[in-house]
């Protein structure tokens, strides 16, 4: 017998909905649906890259060369898939594993090994130590105590927005720069938060506030030239140095910090001079005072608490790893403590070690707690590292696959220019690609393989054109989108489209004029001997495809023995 609550069994509901045929309605034509599904924006785009592809094949001959033809396509499919975004940016990244293959080009295990080398552990331990850094909010203590120290008494605006833009460089230099805007950012508009806003702001203040965010964002991405950590761009640089001249010296942690932390210094205080001139004056001072208070950041200086014995740690293990990197290869004289391991050991090598110590070490918050643990180490970029992967795989197919040595070839009509014409034209050429069509890691993959050759052909050191193409790609200031650090930036406000561009332009002199400084110095950086030294042509090895940069010298030499007129000789 049913209970009285219990629902009528012949009214249940069907456990699949009755379709009533009695409603008529509108047929709808599955074959347009289809279609436009297929012509979608994003499918066509997808479709874009084994489409240039085939064309590549099918059009494409290179003197019966049929890896180097495969190469090409390869680079057609992946290059069509960058520059339209037809697939989140680590999907394309992780490409080359299965075309690679696929093409001919390489076996999957030789595609592999270039997701996965010192320079990849080097990026993979300065990330989980810059995770820590943030965890324990190092970044944050350090930047409110120069802030505190730099803003005066009373109030001196350049001394402080100097205060906020060295600081912000300085956590770039050993973090990424986009991660360093992320974190700084915030501590900028904690400042301006104290200002008033809206039309009834007055002129002082809206220019202070359009001098600190941009000055924050561009430190970000000057600092981050400083290190070989700090942005992807140097990664890759160093990545397709190492893969395309093996034989050559290696460019160190150090070698790169030589060379690009005067440079990086330099365009600094040209930024903040620019910055001062056009929003902030010395005699804004008075006009700011009444509106900034100390107590704000003394009082979130106090709120993080005197520090702890993790945050102790963890800056022990920060320093450490800055002084493994920088001793590692010293000089000729000093070799470094890497001589200790007969060179086995590099810079990855001692990244990783000190990520590993972060597992090791207790942080004595709760019993059996380390300073770091697996979890947190799930934000790990991997975006940029499965990049930096595809950008040396691409290096290595390049070379291997003969394509190399086509390029070279067809690039002839570039012997005769002057080196002091092409660097300043390659500089903007991969700036404006930035700019408009890609990020700053991608612009370098597309770029520096096609650079390494026309040095060869134009008988100049490689890094003369490699370092303008690689630091012209990582200054996007011009547009918000440029860079995922000026998209932090203008999210904020307090700057608009036409200040990026005025301070810019501005600025623009100065970078040109760095340029020059640069070439003077980056001969020296992957060798530590200039283009004109017997010595370093005499020290490769002289064998095949590993002697490449023997041959630059070679053919430079045997260039200014015949009489005929050298860009090299005129290199600055």
């Amino acid at each position: 017998m049913d209970s009285p609550t219990s629902p009528d069994k012949s009214h249940k509901t069907p456990l699949l909905p009755v379709e009533d045929h009695s409603i008529q309605k509108p047929k709808r034509s599955c074959f347009c649906s289809s279609l436009k599904s297929i012509l979608a924006s994003n499918n066509l785009s997808i479709l874009l890259g084994p489409l240039s592809s085939t064309i590549v094949c099918l059009f494409v001959k290179f003197d019966g060369n049929v890896t180097s033809r495969n190469m090409l396509a390869v680079l057609a499919w992946i290059f069509a898939w960058c520059l339209t975004e037809a697939l989140p940016m680590p999907i394309t990244s992780i490409s080359p594993l299965f075309l690679f293959p696929f093409f001919g080009i390489s076996s999957a295990d030789e595609v592999a090994h270039s997701y996965m080398n010192d320079v990849i552990a080097l990026v993979l331990g300065s990330f989980i130590l810059a995770l820590a850094i943030e965890q324990y909010n190092i970044h944050k203590r350090l930047a409110l105590n120069i802030t505190l120290l730099f803003c005066g008494d009373p109030l001196n605006p350049p001394l402080l927005l100097l205060g906020i833009c060295a600081t912000t460089a300085f956590v770039s230099m050993w973090m990424h720069n986009v991660a360093t805007a992320v974190m700084m950012v915030p501590v900028a508009t904690g400042i301006l938060h104290r200002f008033p806003t809206g039309p009834n702001q007055p002129v002082v203040v809206g220019k202070f506030c359009r001098a600190v965010i941009p000055g924050v964002i561009y430190s970000a991405t000057i600092g981050g030239m400083s290190t070989l950590t700090g942005t992807g761009v140097n990664l890759i640089l160093v990545g397709m140095w190492k893969s395309y001249f093996p034989e050559a010296e290696a460019i160190t942690f150090s070698t790169w910090f030589l060379f690009g932390f005067p440079s990086a210094l330099l365009l600094f205080f040209a930024m903040w001079a620019v910055l001062c001139y056009s929003y902030c004056s010395r005699s804004s001072g008075q006009a700011l005072s009444p509106y900034f208070d100390k107590s704000y950041l003394q009082k979130e200086l106090e709120m993080l608490g005197p520090m702890t014995f993790a945050e102790k740690m963890v800056l022990a293990l920060f320093s450490m790893l800055i002084f493994l990197w920088m001793t590692r290869s010293i000089t000729d004289d000093i070799p470094g403590w890497g001589v200790l391991f007969d060179g086995r050991a590099g810079d990855g090598t001692a990244s990783a070690m000190v990520a590993t110590l972060l597992f090791v070490f207790p942080s004595k918050k709760q019993k059996g707690e380390k300073l770091m643990d697996w979890n947190k180490c799930k934000q790990l970029p991997w975006n940029i590292i499965l990049l930096l992967g595809a950008g040396l795989a691409i290096a290595d197919g390049v070379r291997s696959s003969g394509l190399a040595d086509i390029l070279s070839k067809t690039l002839d009509f570039l012997e005769a220019v002057p080196y002091l014409a092409m660097a300043p034209a390659v500089c903007l050429i991969s700036s404006t690609i930035t700019e408009l069509i890609t990020s700053n890691n991608a612009t370098t993959t597309l770029i520096v393989p096609l650079l390494i050759q026309m040095a060869k052909t134009m008988h100049v050191h490689p890094l003369l054109l490699m370092v303008p193409g690689g630091i012209g790609a990582q200054f996007a200031f011009l547009l918000p989108t440029s860079t995922p650090s000026n998209t932090v930036g203008f999210a904020t406000g307090h700057v608009e489209i036409r200040d990026m561009i005025k301070e810019r332009l501005s600025s623009g002199q100065m970078h040109e004029f760095n340029d020059l400084k640069m070439n003077v110095s980056c001969k020296n950086l992957g060798t530590r001997k200039c283009i004109d030294d017997d010595e370093y042509c005499n020290s490769a090895d002289g064998q095949g495809e590993k002697v490449e940069v023997q041959k630059l010298y070679v053919a430079a030499k045997l260039e200014r023995s015949s009489g005929m007129t050298s860009t090299t000789s005129t290199n600055p």
